[in-house]
């Protein structure tokens, strides 16, 4: 199951002018992580979801090693006051142990990443001792245990080191073939079918009549949904009649967890989508108070949780990223979906009007003092894709919020930071 029933006066109410963060968060109350795991080879695992807790099988560092290249002695041989002289009785490497214990006034020539000899705890820099011949002179002032990192000090045996819904990203692959571990458990694939809908629309290769357009929210949800790392069902371009609608949706409905549509969400629009999807499912048609991006379609179609994006490209690619991504995330298993976010200073005036949050196009850089800021890409309008082309962050302004003065401080949500 992906989605959990609507009633009541829940998810299933009608809805004008919801927040996105109320949106979110009806919509998060109506699904649940999809069911279903597989055990993959460590390097088949990059981008995906941990089904479980991992606990750490042994101590990381499993022995006493040195942090740094030096000498290994003991700190009861570390003088108070003044200079000692040990003697020097071999060299440990990393890999290739000395096998004698250190007894009272030796030490151990020692690299970093070297086991400690057995009876040393203390390790002292190179630049720290004079070495002449097999006499080591040490001075005072080293602390006892110093540059010397302890077993379990990375990780401990049993101790939860990943999480369950954790991605794994590469440290996380580092990290679990430091442990030993060859083979993790991961939640499936979740399978995303999407579709374009309108009569004017094209695909690539067709010639353009009258009126026509080429689609091209196929291929932004192909390229956002692949990013995610979800199984991708493209199901092309479907016209606007009553057959090819309620065939499409249906086969969507028997092979996919999640289904996205762009087109034919706004009012008044597209009467036979809404009369398909109302025949099929539970579906609300929301506004929501985001520019762009208003209109919004949202239920359940049998098991199969359902979005219907605007037919506009940025406002299909900003509601994906805003609403439909961080969902998509929980179906998948993951914990934490929310994106990153920054506080920076605007160098542009920026037109907007209150009502609803806007999420403007912005370029990211450096200016002159090697601080970050933020500009616009220039116009907004809806239709502008080449506005996300250019742009590397959404610039996040308030709801009540009206036209921003140069220098405002904004919210700053980075391309980068979406998967």
């Amino acid at each position: 199951m992906t989605a959990k029933k609507m009633t009541g006066t829940g998810i299933a109410e009608a809805a004008d002018n919801l927040t996105v963060e109320r949106a979110l968060a009806r919509i998060g109350e109506a699904v649940e992580p999809i069911a279903g795991f597989e055990q993959l080879a460590l390097r088949n695992a990059l981008d995906r979801i941990l089904a479980e807790d991992i606990c750490s099988p042994i101590n990381v560092p499993a022995y006493a090693n040195s942090a740094m290249d030096g000498y290994a002695v003991r700190s009861a041989d570390i003088p108070s006051t003044a200079q000692a002289t040990l003697q020097i009785i071999g060299t440990a490497l990393a890999g290739h142990p000395v096998a004698a214990g250190l007894g009272a006034g030796q030490a151990v020539r020692i690299m970093t990443g070297a086991k400690l000899p057995d009876g040393a705890d203390t390790v002292i820099m190179q630049e720290d001792a004079i070495r002449r011949g097999d006499a080591l002179i040490v001075g005072s002032g080293h602390r006892p245990g110093q540059h010397v990192r302890m077993p379990g000090e990375d990780m401990a045996i049993a101790q939860v080191v990943l999480s369950r819904g954790q991605r794994i990203n590469p440290a996380e692959l580092g990290l679990l073939a430091s442990l030993g571990i060859a083979e993790v458990k991961v939640t499936r694939r979740l399978r995303v079918a999407f579709f374009s809908t309108g009569d004017e629309l094209r695909s690539l290769g067709e010639p353009l009549g009258d009126g026509q357009i080429y689609d091209s929210n196929r291929y932004t949800l192909h390229g956002m949904l692949s990013r995610l790392g979800v199984e991708i069902i493209d199901m092309g371009v479907v016209p606007d009649r009553r057959e090819a609608l309620d065939a499409a949706f249906r086969q969507a409905t028997a092979m996919a967890d999640v289904l996205v549509t762009s087109g034919g969400v706004s009012v008044g629009d597209a009467d036979y989508v809404k009369e398909t999807l109302e025949r099929l499912g539970q579906v609300n048609f929301w506004k929501i108070a985001m520019k762009p991006g208003k209109p919004l379609a949202f239920g359940k179609l049998g098991n199969t949780a359902f979005f219907g994006l605007p037919g506009n490209p940025v406002s299909s690619m900003t509601t994906f990223y805003q609403i439909v991504r961080p969902i998509l995330l929980k179906l998948m298993g993951q914990t934490d979906v929310r994106p990153l976010r920054l506080t920076l200073k605007c160098v542009d005036t920026l037109k907007k009007s209150p009502g609803r949050t806007d999420y403007q196009r912005g370029v990211l850089y450096r200016d002159e003092q090697g601080g970050l800021v933020v500009r616009s890409t220039g116009p907004q309008g809806s239709h502008v894709l080449r506005s996300m082309s250019q742009a590397n962050c959404f610039i996040i302004l308030p709801a009540d919020w009206g036209t921003v003065p140069t220098g405002t401080m904004v919210e700053v949500e980075p391309f980068a930071g979406l998967i």
